[in-house]
């Protein structure tokens, strides 16, 4: 499928969040998705899945929480996401859903949201503040609270690293038992031999197996729930 990419800037908090819009290039409806940068800002790796997502038939916007800045080593992305107001990001996501539902090639009344590492947190926490939000995909990313779990009404799909240092395996096992006893609409698969980042194939420890048994995961839940 043909796409077309573009950057756009929609409105949010007031001003405006940059953010890179691929979508298939016809008039037809598709339904939507908010693609969340890792920690490294939006990069060339996260614009190329936004691609793939408009390739498989979806409106995807990647919005760019860190307005400009991106990292190309640990310590300088460790500071851009410290620095990262947690709470203005997810209201620019919730921002960017409202944005796609509004496009005239977007005919879904709920947008997914998709997110990695960072963005895997961000993308859960969205899920649970924004009701434009119907279906959340994270990778790697940190459990949500108990609290906020119960705040969660959309269905999630959680993939996850059985040698990521960062994110305990116990901890996702915790977030899963929460979650069915939220009773929440879930699937959470953790690769065992995979690494954190292991989607990223601009990085080492990219693993071509999990990242493709891992993107046919997503297409499906949204296939099936947006």
């Amino acid at each position: 499928m043909n796409i077309k990419t573009s950057m756009v800037d929609f409105p949010s908090n007031g001003r405006t969040t940059p953010g890179y819009l691929a979508r298939p290039d016809d008039k037809g409806g598709h339904p939507a998705v908010v693609v969340i940068q890792e920690w490294w800002g939006l990069v060339p790796h996260i614009e190329e899945v936004a691609d793939r997502f408009a390739a498989e038939g979806y409106v995807a916007l990647a919005p760019d929480l860190y307005h400009g800045q991106a990292a190309s080593e640990p310590d300088e992305a460790r500071k851009l996401a410290m620095a990262l107001d947690r709470d203005k990001a997810v209201a620019e996501i919730g921002a960017a859903a409202r944005y796609l539902k509004g496009l005239p090639t977007v005919n879904s009344q709920k947008v997914g949201v998709v997110g990695w590492c960072m963005g895997g947190g961000l993308s859960l926490s969205a899920a649970a503040e924004d009701g434009h939000i119907g279906a959340a995909v994270c990778f790697y990313g940190r459990p949500l609270s108990e609290a906020d779990t119960a705040r969660l009404e959309v269905p999630v799909l959680g993939l996850y690293a059985g040698e990521d240092h960062g994110i305990a395996v116990s901890d996702v096992r915790a977030f899963e038992r929460e979650l069915e006893r939220q009773g929440v609409p879930h699937e959470i698969h953790l690769y065992e031999e995979a690494h954190h980042a292991f989607f990223n194939n601009t990085r080492p420890v990219y693993d071509p197996e999990a990242a493709a048994d891992a993107w046919k995961r997503v297409l499906a839940w949204f296939g099936t729930y947006l």
